[in-house]
Parts: C-alpha cells; structure tokens; sequence
C-alpha cells in the first residue's frame, strides 16, 4: 500500500499529541502499566471494524476506567476504509488495538506505523479456521499471526455466530491480560453475551432448518457470506461481486454466469448489502427475473448500521439478515427471544 496518503494525518497527529502533552506511545503491556492501561490507570481500547467493536464493547460492558473507541463506522467499508487525523490520534494513544485480521484490515500496518501505536494488539481471528480463498487456499489462525497474515482468505468470519463466540473469548482473554484488575468483570460480561449469541444460534438453526435444504439459496452483493451459508446449511450460488472485497467490480462475462446460475437453481431473490450500492445488484436482478433486496431490507455483510438501523448491533444485524433470507424462501420465522430484542 502507498503510504503517502498517511503522511498529513500523521503529522496533525504528531501536533495534536503535542499540544496535549500526551505522547503517542502509550503503555499498553501489561509489563509496561501493570497491565492497568495509561498513567491514568484508565484501559484506553481502539476496535478496527463495525462487528469487532461490537462484540468487544460487549466484553467490556459498564466496566469503569474501559473506554472503547470504533475505527469503521457504520455502513463504511471495512476494505475502503481511510483514517482520519482523529482516527491516528486515537490509535496513537491506545492501550489496546483489536482487530477482526485475515487481511480485512488491509490498511491496518500503515495506519499503525503513522499512529505510533505501541500497545496490545488482540487479533479475534485466532484459533479460527479459515475458509478457503478463491485459490482453493485454506488457512489457519494461530496465536500471534497479525492481520495481513491470511491475505487470501475469506475475511468475513462473524457471518458464522460460532465464529464470533470464538472471538469474544478471544478478546475476553486479551483484555483481561492487559487489565488483570478487570479480567473478572471481562469474563462475566463475555459469558453472559456468549449466551446471547449461543441462543441466536440455536435461534437461526430452528428456522433455517425448517425450509426444505433445496430451497435454501443465497445469492449477495459480494462474497461476504460464506462462514453463514456453510455454517447454516445454506448453497450460496454466487455474489454479484465475486470477490472478498467489497470495492471489486463485476465482469460483464461474470454478471452473465450469475444470471444463468440464478435461473438455472431458482434463487427467488438478490440481496444487495448496506454497505453497497444497490445498483449492480439490482441489474441483475432485473435480468434474472427475481426479486431484489435493497434500501432498508439490504443485508448487513461487511458493516453494521447506525443507532437506531435493524443492524445496530451484531445480534441484531443477524436477526435482520436471517429475517430476510426466510422472507425471500417463502417462510416466516419464529418469534425472537425476549432477551435477542
């Protein structure tokens, strides 16, 4: 990546620390601070992405002393994804970095190396296995692999709610070793979301298992769905961009095959995302004959949506998104758990 476009940032960066009389590289071991996060004693903890800040701030929870701050913003890309000064700043006096990895984060190093981030970085993705890129590449995480590590993998792990308990635990642990003196509230607030999402599990495996599996079919915007289809018994029969990133574009030859794959297995629907214009999506649709699913009934796939949005949080993204996918199968899904809502 050309790192020139960091160089202005980092430099306002550099001023705003200044001016402060804070420095950049705050002390994020648990050697450095005791594990206790800055001089303040306060945890200082910077998420890259939408779903990884959710699931992190579920750790954390009302935890005194913990703040939490998001890099990507809803309904951003996680692959186009540009720091701003404030972002840098940010990251530059973080205690703790946690980050989704496989490569998602593609701008992660540089952005580190503008910031001065010198802390912890708690990658979700480990003891994950990696689904397999367009190569045929299976990969798999293990402890201290950093981001940039499973390039060609499929990134999008949190589309299998097995996967993000996976990664709760993991920053759970991470947190907890950086701020031993909170690693009991961490550990009951990760048990207590980990049932949440073991409950919208079983949630999602109730309804899906109901449609008849020739029925279940999928096609989206991009090829972000491939640990939920997999994880659910779902055929995903394509992606309108066939790609991991979200920025990729179409062939036309590519547009073509999905067209004809659409009406050769009678998919009923495309799924545009949140995160992506609708219009490729809705061409293709068109084409096929079927439905298209765009605006407020798209899918949350690399982002999560804004306060207030049907995807607000992790949970309720999946909820919205599996509520669709059986809407366009022709079911209507069961009532969702009190404590899911």
């Amino acid at each position: 990546m050309n790192t020139s476009k960091f160089v202005l940032p980092a430099i306002l960066v550099a001023a705003a620390l200044a001016l402060s009389g804070c420095s950049a590289a705050t002390s994020g071991s648990a050697g450095g601070s005791g594990g206790s996060g800055g001089s303040s004693g306060a945890l200082r903890v910077v998420a890259t992405t939408t779903q990884v800040a959710d699931l992190t701030r579920n750790v954390v929870g009302e935890t005194s002393g913990v703040s939490v701050t998001q890099l990507v913003q809803p309904n951003q890309s996680a692959h186009a994804y540009d720091p701003s000064a404030a972002d840098l700043t940010a990251l530059g006096r973080a205690d703790v970095l946690v980050i989704n990895g496989v490569g998602l984060e593609a701008w992660l190093t540089d952005a580190i190396d503008s910031s001065g981030f010198h802390g912890v970085t708690i990658d979700s993705d480990t003891g994950i296995t990696i689904a397999a890129d367009a190569a045929g590449n299976d990969e798999t995480a293990h402890p201290g692999d950093a981001a940039h590590d499973h390039a060609g993998g499929n990134p999008h792990i949190w589309t299998d709610v097995a996967n993000a308990e996976a990664m709760v635990r993991t920053i759970e642990k991470g947190l907890a070793a950086a701020a031993p003196r909170h690693a009991d509230a961490f550990t009951a607030n990760a048990a207590a979301y980990g049932a949440k999402l073991a409950e919208l599990d079983a949630w999602i495996r109730t309804n899906v298992d109901q449609v008849p599996a020739g029925r279940r079919l999928l096609v989206s915007n991009h090829d972000a769905f491939g640990y939920f289809t997999t994880a659910y018994g779902i055929t995903y029969v394509g992606s309108v961009i066939p790609s991991f990133d979200d920025n990729a574009e179409p062939s036309a030859a590519a547009i073509d095959r999905l067209v004809a794959a659409i009406k050769t297995t009678g998919v009923k629907a495309v799924f545009s995302e949140a995160s992506i214009s609708p219009k490729a999506a809705d061409t293709i649709a068109r084409q096929a004959g079927v439905a298209v699913y765009s605006g407020e009934d798209a899918l949350y796939g690399d982002s999560l949506g804004p306060a207030g949005s049907d995807g607000a949080t992790y949970i309720a993204s999946q909820l919205h998104n599996v509520r669709l996918i059986l809407r366009s199968w022709g079911v209507t899904p069961s009532a969702v758990p009190a404590d899911l809502q």
